[in-house]
This record gives structure tokens, C-alpha cells and sequence, in this order.
């Protein structure tokens, strides 16, 4: 009869599967017990978001209760954009502006992937996310890939879907929006 508890005593480990099967970033792994700040400052990938959001006073409150969603714009998003508009964004002068194009990647609530597809096709194809900043993203999906549209018509792809945290999930994106 002891070996009958004996497979009692793997469950517990079990439980943990869900934060193994948490999505990577910048080949680093995410623990869902962090939250949003904490998890982005230990991918190398999001450096740039993090100095950013350092740079516009949001640290506290994306390390809040929550929960947010995240659209998370990787460092190459961040290059592509046009020659000096990062350096010129992380000047003082610019908090307002900067804090404005943070805000547009965040939207109130724990939109996971299978949320957001249910929503896209509730919505006969699109869904309308409204930001924290207080303007919309437009989100379709084709082809498996959930891409999400700014004000300026610009097109951004989900490239890492439902990375859990503590106060909410984040989606790496591969372009910068612009509200």
C-alpha cells in the first residue's frame, strides 16, 4: 500500500506545469507569479520599453494590482521606428508624449489570446480594444496571427501570445504603436 501514495506525492509538482508552460521573452523565462515590470526588466528584448516606461513614471503603476494588458513592443520595434523619435520620447520635455504612446499599448482587464480571438470573432472579424490612453486598437485575426492596428493605419503582429503575470498578461508585439 505505500507505493499507492507514492503518486499522491508527484501532484504537487503537477501545479506547477502552468508557469513551465509560460511563454518565453528573449529566451528568458517568465514567471507569472511577477508582475508586469518585473518580467519585462528580465527580458533583454523589452529594454527599451522598460527605460521607457522608467522615463514616463509608470513603473508604479504597472506594478498595481491591475490587471492590464499588454502589448509589449520588443527593442527591434523600438529601432524601426524613425531616426531620434526614442531619444526624442525619453526627453523630459516629452513625458506627456511618451506617457500617450505607453498608455496606447495597455488596456484595462486580462485579455488573454483566446479572449481576444472570441472577441474578434464576436465582432464579425475585428475587435475595438480601447487603451488606457483612451484611443483604439484595432484587432483582426488571419492565418493564426492576431495583429492589432493603431490610429496612423500601422500594423503590429502578436509574435508571443498570453505571457502570464501577476497583474495581468502581456502579448509581445513586433512594431510600436502610435496613437
Amino acid at each position: 500500500m505505500p507505493d499507492a501514495a507514492a503518486p499522491a506525492e508527484t501532484a504537487p509538482p503537477a501545479e506547477a506545469a502552468p508557469a513551465a508552460t509560460n511563454p518565453m521573452v528573449g529566451g528568458v523565462a517568465m514567471d507569472a507569479s511577477k508582475d508586469i515590470v518585473a518580467n519585462a526588466s528580465a527580458a533583454p528584448n523589452l529594454s527599451t520599453l522598460v527605460a521607457a516606461v522608467q522615463a514616463a513614471g509608470l513603473v508604479e503603476t504597472l506594478q498595481g494590482a491591475g490587471p492590464f494588458t499588454v502589448f509589449a513592443p520588443t527593442d527591434d520595434a523600438f529601432k524601426a521606428l524613425p531616426a531620434g523619435t526614442v531619444e526624442g520620447l525619453l526627453k523630459p520635455e516629452a513625458k506627456a508624449d511618451l506617457t500617450g504612446v505607453l498608455t496606447y499599448h495597455v488596456v484595462p482587464g486580462n485579455i488573454d489570446a483566446a479572449t481576444l480571438t472570441q472577441q474578434i470573432t464576436d465582432g464579425g472579424g475585428e475587435a475595438k480594444l480601447t487603451t488606457v490612453q483612451g484611443a483604439v486598437l484595432t484587432a483582426k485575426a488571419a492565418g493564426g496571427t492576431v495583429t492589432l492596428t493603431d490610429a496612423k493605419g500601422n500594423v503590429a503582429n502578436v509574435t508571443t501570445a498570453d505571457v502570464k503575470q501577476s497583474n495581468g498578461v502581456v502579448h509581445v508585439i513586433d512594431k510600436v504603436l502610435l496613437p
